[in-house]
């Protein structure tokens, strides 16, 4: 749990990696990298240093060496004092004044701003190189504009993907399976810590890790949701094009995460069986996507939780009832 809570942070139909030579920018940069070492090695960059990521990542590939030949090698931050303190924990050689420095320099790129809204904006100079992104949590904040990056980025085959950590988990992975050895049920549980005001992006920031790990297990077909607060707390209904019900409970004060479903027998608590991975699922599959092209999320599925996230946030303000958009690319 600490290591997915420090990177709160993680799509498409699968590119090959050799569609990074569409662009010719990005297949220099990548031939590069294994010109010099006659082996796979993939440069990092992160963009954004405003919250811990930047620092677990790093010292996760650069120190403890997780990912042998796997490195960050650059960073940009909001503040030089944020990516200062990154690069120092982490053992990043390079900080740049303007994140478009890296180009040339990194075979992969990780963005990772606290506020959604900049995410797409700060990824696009990469995507149009034809470097791999992996855009952290939330992956935008609007979902037109999440649409026109990602048919971008599919229209010049490089890999994109975004998930919470929370979702791409063993744990999460697991209870999938053990859902499928369960009896009839209409009525989920889920709750999670949520900030329906908080300055990054409000339901988004934290919303994105109850949605979308409730949407891994039971499905994507969130068809209306409606918000329910007072003074800031509260909860929220979700509907399924099934016709199950999930009720989200906002934590005010423990910060974790609990799935349960209504059976005959009872409410039933749904637990992983398994330990998380070192390194940790999410972080395995994001670098091999940088390795392969592979998208471990369809472009649909990430376009869905944001227009989950988008209807709650409507009703946040509306206290009623709200669609979600359909999602189509």
């Amino acid at each position: 749990m600490s290591t997915r809570r420090k990177f709160i942070t993680t799509v498409g139909a699968g590119a090959a990696a050799s569609a990074l030579s569409v662009s010719p920018f990005g297949s220099i940069a990548r031939s590069i990298s294994l010109n010099e070492t006659n082996a796979k090695k993939i440069r990092i960059g992160i963009v954004g240093a405003e919250n811990s990521h930047a620092t677990i990542v790093s010292k996760m590939l650069n120190v403890d060496k997780k990912f042998p030949g796997v490195e960050v090698v650059a960073i940009w931050g909001e503040k030089e004092e944020y990516a200062r303190n990154a690069m120092n924990a982490g053992n990043i050689p390079l900080m740049v004044k303007d994140p478009e420095e890296m180009l040339g320099k990194i075979d992969a790129v990780i963005v990772d701003h606290r506020h959604p809204k900049y995410h797409l904006k700060a990824a696009v100079p990469f995507v149009k190189a034809g470097i791999p992104a992996f855009v952290d949590k939330p992956f935008c904040y609007r979902l037109d504009e999440g649409k026109e990056f990602l048919k971008m980025a599919g229209d010049l085959g490089t890999p994109v993907t975004s998930f919470s950590t929370i979702a791409q988990s063993d744990a999460t992975f697991d209870i999938v399976e053990q859902l499928k050895t369960l009896g009839d049920f209409d009525s989920i549980i889920r709750t999670g810590p949520v900030e329906v005001d908080s300055q990054w992006g409000g339901i988004f920031f934290y919303g994105v890790h109850i949605v979308q790990p409730l949407m891994f297990m039971f499905g994507d077909d969130i068809v209306e949701v409606k918000v329910n607060t007072f003074d800031n707390r509260g909860g929220a209904n979700v509907v399924f094009g099934s016709g199950k019900i999930a009720t989200l409970v906002f934590n005010t004060k423990y910060y974790g995460w609990d799935t349960y479903v209504d059976l005959k027998e009872g409410i039933t608590s749904l637990k992983s069986r398994v330990e998380e991975t070192d390194p940790a699922r999410p972080y395995k599959d994001m670098i091999e996507m940088f390795r392969t092209g592979k998208e471990p999320r369809t472009h649909e599925n990430i376009l869905k939780c944001v227009a989950v996230l988008q209807a709650m946030e409507k009703s946040v303000k509306s206290g009623k009832w709200e669609r979600v958009a359909a999602v189509s690319l």
